[in-house]
């Protein structure tokens, strides 16, 4: 059986999707965090995104296939238009996604450790990745018993057999042990909390729901959804900085709502390291609490027109209701929505047949 684990490495004998998955990894430091994920990784290839100072070198471990993009590979690959891709962020990782030719991706961040379950084994989140993108959502009935397609779980009584067969799955959104993703205000409440809690659980998130979308433990199907994968405009040289994986989530999932694609979130677990400092992310995250008030109203009532028959078309209309709905929030609001249309023509021009 192809998830069987059979060692303590606990990788199946033949990985999962080994062809047609990118590792995306925007870094700023040496990758030494990979010896751990070693017996998961190695099969797949990686692509590393280098933020900050192009002229210093990442050392990756040996025996990695990878390839590694700084911010000249950036500017020389995308010329005018490299100007979407933030700096000094991890927004930058989605630059990784635009030039990945895979069906899937899966995103981590360099200080998320491998994670054990309460039985002690370590868990392989990216093969867990891999089965929620491989199997159906319900994004319009919610099931009491969770995932209905989980072994030894199914559709409860009551559930209607017309929507069995459920939605495809775009984005299985993993969650973390140990240091958990606050914001800035919640981490200078509670500097010594943990998330100490394994919920073994995974739920789809209903039609017409948004989430807050974290970018450190995220596979996504690159085919279905790639194009509103977009982490915006942050760092430097912007307002606003921590809010890249949240502009995502809210764009992907009214995509996908539209689209008739489903969102998972829950299983699987990494262990977060570093909490980062709260003092520095209430400076970037400022602009982004007040923002976000109006911004979720927004994205609530966000209608795409018929004519959207495909993500890009999607993100393109989405782009002019930004500009004309919070262009009056803030002036950054109109270069953001300049942006989301600079990317889909980068994307469309480094995966032509992608074009719709």
């Amino acid at each position: 059986m192809a998830g069987k684990e059979s060692s303590s490495s606990s990788i199946p004998n033949t990985p999962l999707l080994k062809d047609e998955l990118d590792i995306v990894i925007p870094t700023i430091r040496n990758l030494d965090f990979l010896e751990m994920w070693r017996p998961f990784f190695q099969p797949y290839h990686l692509i590393i995104v280098q933020d900050g100072d192009p002229s210093k070198t990442i050392k990756v471990p040996e025996g990695f296939d990878y390839e590694l993009y700084n911010r000249n590979d950036i500017n020389r690959i995308l010329g005018p238009k490299a100007s979407c891709i933030s700096f000094k962020d991890s927004a930058c990782r989605c630059f990784g996604y635009m030039v990945s030719k895979k069906k899937y991706i899966y995103t981590i961040d360099d200080d998320c450790f491998v994670a054990k379950d309460p039985s002690g084994k370590e868990i392989n989140a990216l093969e867990q990745h891999i089965k929620n993108l491989l199997t159906p959502s319900t994004p319009y009935f919610f099931n009491t018993l969770y995932d209905p397609y989980r072994e030894g779980a199914d559709f409860v009584r009551g559930y209607p057999f017309s929507l069995r067969e459920g939605a495809q799955t775009a984005v299985s959104h993993g969650l973390w042990l140990n240091i958990p993703d606050y914001d800035a205000p919640t981490q200078l409440v509670k500097p010594r909390e943990r998330n100490t809690r394994y919920v073994d659980a995974i739920l789809t998130i209903p039609k017409g729901t948004l989430f807050p979308m974290c970018g450190m433990n995220l596979a996504f199907d690159r085919e279905l959804i790639g194009p509103a994968m977009y982490f915006g405009l942050m760092g430097d040289g912007q307002p606003i900085g921590r809010y890249d994986d949240m502009w995502a989530g809210w764009c992907t999932k009214v995509i996908c709502d539209h689209l008739g694609l489903g969102v998972k979130t829950g299983l699987p677990y990494i262990w977060h390291s570093k909490a980062s400092n709260p003092f520095v992310n209430l400076k970037k995250e400022y602009n982004g609490i007040f923002w976000q008030e109006e911004l979720i109203p927004f994205f609530q009532s966000v209608v795409l027109s018929k004519d959207c028959s495909t993500v890009q078309k999607c993100y393109v209309e989405l782009s002019k209701q930004v500009r004309d709905k919070l262009g009056k929030i803030d002036p950054y609001f109109n270069k953001l929505a300049d942006a989301m249309v600079t990317w889909i023509e980068a994307w469309e021009e480094l995966n032509p047949s992608a074009k719709g």
